[in-house]
Parts: structure tokens; C-alpha cells; sequence
């Protein structure tokens, strides 16, 4: 330290003594309103609430591609919307489509990691598809984070009882079956 350094010491210790409050309270103030907008839920576009509207309409009266293609609308408005991956996957599952319905859950999930809905729903669809051992997975986490008596659980524990849903007979199925003839 040189001679001179020191001779600022008197200064340098007044701007400190001076300001260190006023920056811990600013400090304190982002904090504090930084990690309150973290606590927040997420606000989706009014455009993509909308069509999630129309989507969910859709979905009750029987229209599951209509359904799929607000839910899809809605997404392209809101690419943030997360919960609309659940909405899409739901809506798959309805029309049969369980593999496309675990690919949605499991994007729902990626978002969320503990989204109860999300777990239970792709627990569902892979008991649909006949992974029971997966869907018990999916199960035990569920009786993990919510447990036994929780919506989804009971949910998931239904589906897995009910078991694998019977595919649609297709050409190909029709082709490999003996007991089918040829015209």
C-alpha cells in the first residue's frame, strides 16, 4: 500500500458507512419480490384460454379431433402453456391413442417433474397399452408424493385394475390371424 492509498481510507470508509444500507435493502427488496413472482402461477395468453376452453368443450361432447386441434391452436399461440400437454394427452388417450397420450404426459412432465395429474395420466395410458410394471411405478410414485387417498392415485389404481384396453382390429392383425379367410 503506498502512502497515498491511505490517505483516502477516511473517505472510503464514510461512502461505505454511507451507502451499505441503502444496498442491503435493495439487495433485500430484489430478493424478496424476485422469488414472490417465482411463487406465482403461470398466466397464459386470454387467446390460448380461449381455445382451451373450446378444446375441453369439444373433448366433452365426443369431438376428440376437434379437441386435438384447439389444444394444438392453443399452443401455438402460448407455447409456454404447459398444461395444455395434459388437455392434449387426455384427449388422445380418449381417441385410442395411448402412445401419442405418453408422449404428451411425459412433455407435461418434463415441464413439471411432480405434476400429479401428468404421472397418474401417463400411469393410465400405460396400463392401457398393457406396462402394468411401468403404471406401478407411476403408482408407487404417486403413493410417494400424494398418497394412497390422493384423486390420482385412485385414479391410476383403477386404471390399472381395469387393465389393457382391447385394440381396434386392424388389416394387419386381420392378415395374421389363421382363422381368417380371404375373399
Amino acid at each position: 500500500m503506498t502512502v497515498r492509498s491511505l490517505s483516502n481510507w477516511p473517505a472510503l470508509k464514510e461512502f461505505v458507512m454511507r451507502y451499505t444500507p441503502a444496498a442491503v435493502a435493495l439487495s433485500l427488496f430484489a430478493a424478496v419480490t424476485s422469488s414472490a413472482s417465482l411463487g406465482a402461477g403461470y398466466e397464459a395468453d386470454p387467446r390460448a384460454d380461449a381455445l382451451v376452453a373450446e378444446g375441453r368443450a369439444a373433448l366433452e361432447s365426443g369431438d376428440t379431433q376437434g379437441a386435438i386441434d384447439a389444444f394444438e391452436a392453443a399452443l401455438t399461440v402460448d407455447p409456454g402453456f404447459s398444461a395444455v400437454y395434459i388437455d392434449l394427452a387426455d384427449a388422445a388417450r380418449r381417441d385410442g391413442l395411448q402412445g401419442k397420450a405418453i408422449h404428451y404426459y411425459r412433455e407435461a412432465l418434463e415441464r413439471d417433474p411432480e405434476n400429479l395429474a401428468a404421472i397418474s395420466g401417463e400411469g393410465a395410458a400405460l396400463a392401457e397399452r398393457g406396462a402394468v410394471d411401468n403404471a406401478r411405478a407411476n403408482l408407487a410414485k404417486l403413493e410417494n408424493m400424494c398418497g394412497a387417498d390422493c384423486m390420482e392415485t385412485m385414479e391410476l389404481a383403477s386404471a390399472i385394475e381395469r387393465g389393457p384396453v382391447e385394440q381396434v382390429a386392424t388389416a394387419e392383425a386381420a392378415m395374421q390371424d389363421p382363422a381368417t379367410t380371404a375373399n
